[in-house]
């Protein structure tokens, strides 16, 4: 959601500071100029990228704007409190866990079955490892594509304003003076249209990417400590010590109040 509204709030203060320079959302207007740079764009993108990788970027899309991340702090409270159970009910108390509750992270049900299954923990690391690797690249492939868009589009902007240009240069003879500065301004909507599209969409998306791709990399590596830490038998408070590694002032903080409310 804070994404949509970053978009809506760079294009609107765009809009309504060219409004009080006495300018018309009219004017701003120009279907040519947004074929040549969206469509230049879209289309260099494709011949960039792969079909497969082209395939994903609606799911792409959705990771960007879609509010799943989990909290670390509560990931810590659910494997501490997983690590007690475990030492009094065992390792195959594990499957109740995993089968109760419906909805738990694949990745974390996937470590816990495999626990479970008895794989030796190096084999457990190198699975989920490798899960997690594979995931991160294809956030960064997707990200990859919005970057290169951010970089296709101010130059079709300005391909867009010199097309422009040469269309009022070569009627400059025949054209009405007093029209002449309404078409030069026309042709640089193109310019316009291809630097607000870069940087105030296609690039934050590549970015804004590469941001869950971090967080997300720290959350299953935060994982696979945990599960492994819990399959060694070690003690849930050492485990939680450890695990603490992972966060922030801010979120230790809340971990700490989190924890206290258990214990309480």
């Amino acid at each position: 959601m804070s994404g949509i509204i970053a978009i809506i709030l760079g294009f609107g203060c765009l809009i309504i500071a060219f409004i009080f320079e006495k300018g018309t959302v009219g004017a701003l207007l120009s279907p040519t100029a947004a074929m040549i740079v969206f469509g230049g764009t879209i289309a260099a993108v494709m011949l960039s990228f792969p079909i497969e990788n082209l395939k994903r970027i609606g799911k792409v899309i959705g990771i960007a704007f879609k509010t799943n991340k989990k909290e670390l702090p509560e990931l810590i409270a659910y494997f501490k409190d997983l690590a007690f159970k475990t030492r009094k009910n065992g390792l195959l108390s594990i499957e109740s866990e995993i089968s109760a509750d419906e909805k738990l992270d694949p990745f974390i049900k996937k470590g816990l079955q495999m626990v479970v299954d008895g794989v030796e923990p190096q084999s457990v690391r190198d699975i989920l490892e490798l899960e997690a690797d594979m995931t991160s690249e294809r956030h960064r492939s997707g990200a990859a594509m919005f970057d290169s868009a951010g970089g296709y589009a101010p130059t079709m902007g300005i391909i867009g304003t010199v097309m422009g240009l040469v269309h009022v240069l070569g009627s400059l003879s025949t054209s009405n003076p007093d029209e002449l500065g309404s078409s030069i301004a026309t042709a640089f909507i193109a310019t316009l249209y291809g630097v607000a599209s870069a940087n105030l969409l296609w690039l934050p998306i590549g970015s804004r990417l590469k941001n869950i791709d971090k967080e997300e990399v720290t959350e299953k590596s935060l994982i696979i400590e945990a599960i492994l830490y819990i399959q060694e038998g070690v003690n849930p408070n050492t485990i939680a010590e450890k695990l603490k590694g992972f966060l922030n002032k801010e979120e230790l903080a809340k971990y700490e109040t989190l924890d206290k409310r258990v214990e309480a």
